[in-house]
């Protein structure tokens, strides 16, 4: 075959998923929560390292929760950090919230996240919890959701959707635009074709005995894509995974184009290695470079580039706002979907990793280890 024709028939792949995307984003609509019966107690683990921006606006939406009955737990290496005393101002303000601070040290293993989320659990009051990051935003009836979801007596561990926030930095948008288009209309088609065995990371609830069927946090703690794993595990050991119907706020913060980059890296290198797979067919949510490329090699194909334009405009349009609640902005979203074809050719190559400034080899599964200093001298 030609590489025009390659082109074609990968464009018109991308097209048709485009359209399937829509159909996903319709699907996930329609799910509805059902009415609140019984409100539960709730365990909130809080994982914090270093001072995100805005954390203390983002923390207190978790302290105004409208819900009769729940706790929240704050995991952090030492009481000398910044982000204890933003704590310790909440919990003085909120007296009337069960809180508390967990000490954790220095994590004895590369995740320092899932030790952070271990030792909560292993201080947490309640069954039924909510482990959501420290740069996520919620309204007051987030746990009023989780609750109503978790009356179905099958499930064991949901997944909230987010709207990436973006801060005032050009490169902050531009990622913000590809998460809230780009990634999630992938997350809405695996859950449409496949059903829902993965998880995503910044907000997940789950019940402690699901956490314990699949070996604990002691299970995940090797992968960087933590939160993945914890989903696929729970499916495989036969227990329910949804995709939550409440769409959380994720503040990706204010990142220059180093700190981008290196994200993104990251996380194309990540997903390569967690859904080998699926990342390579990750070329078939790409309409517009392919369409570009096809152009370039065959002219005379140049209609196909307003109609990949136009299929594209409707998924982000349907992903983005109809299903995120967000605003896209639609000068970025052409610049953002190709420097994220470039990303994505980037994720084939390389095996390391940085992640809150050091450097981690990944390995082929998805687990990953630090480099050591001598190492990265040589």
């Amino acid at each position: 075959m030609t590489v025009s024709g390659a082109l074609l028939l990968l464009l018109l792949g991308a097209l048709l998923y485009s359209l399937v995307s829509i159909v996903a984003v319709l699907r996930y609509r329609a799910a509805k929560p059902p009415t609140l019966h019984s409100r539960e107690p709730i365990s909130i683990l809080k994982p914090l390292a270093g001072i995100d921006l805005n954390l203390e606006s983002n923390l207190r939406t978790f302290f105004e929760q409208d819900y009769p009955a729940f706790e929240i737990l704050f995991a952090v290496r030492s009481l000398n950090v910044p982000e204890a005393e933003v704590v310790a101002r909440l919990r003085r303000e909120y007296p009337h919230v069960a809180s508390r601070i967990i000490i954790t040290g220095e994590a004895p293993y590369p995740n320092a996240k899932v030790y952070s989320l271990e030792q909560m659990l292993g201080a947490a009051t309640h069954d039924l919890v909510v482990m959501s990051d420290s740069d996520i935003r919620v309204a007051p009836d987030l746990l009023c959701t989780i609750a109503s979801e978790f009356q179905d007596g099958h499930l064991g561990l949901a997944t909230c959707p987010y709207r990436a926030v973006a801060g005032p930095s050009f490169w902050s948008q531009l990622e913000a635009t590809g998460m809230n288009t780009d990634f999630w209309g992938k997350a809405f088609v695996a859950r449409m074709i496949e059903g829902m065995r993965f998880a995503v990371g910044p907000t997940i609830a789950a019940r402690r005995g699901v956490l314990q069927s699949i070996g604990g946090f002691n299970r995940v703690k090797d992968y960087l894509a933590e939160d993945f794993w914890m989903g696929r595990l729970a499916a495989d050991a036969g227990h329910r995974v949804i995709l939550s119907s409440y769409v959380i706020e994720h503040h990706i913060g204010n990142a220059t184009v180093r700190e981008n980059f290196k994200h993104r890296i990251r996380w194309a290198r990540s997903t390569r290695r967690t859904r080998p797979a699926g990342y390579v067919g990750q070329v078939f949510t790409m309409p517009l470079p392919l369409g570009l490329l096809a152009c370039l090699f065959t002219p005379a194909w140049w209609p196909l580039l307003p109609l990949a334009l136009v299929v594209r405009a409707l998924s982000a349009y349907m992903v983005c706002e109809h299903a995120l609640r967000a605003r896209i902005n639609w000068l970025l979203l052409p610049l953002e979907d190709m420097i994220g074809f470039g990303f994505w050719i980037a994720g084939f190559f390389g095996k390391t990793i940085i992640w809150r400034a050091r450097r981690y080899r990944l390995s082929w599964d998805g687990r990953f280890e630090l480099i050591s200093p001598s190492e990265q001298s040589n």
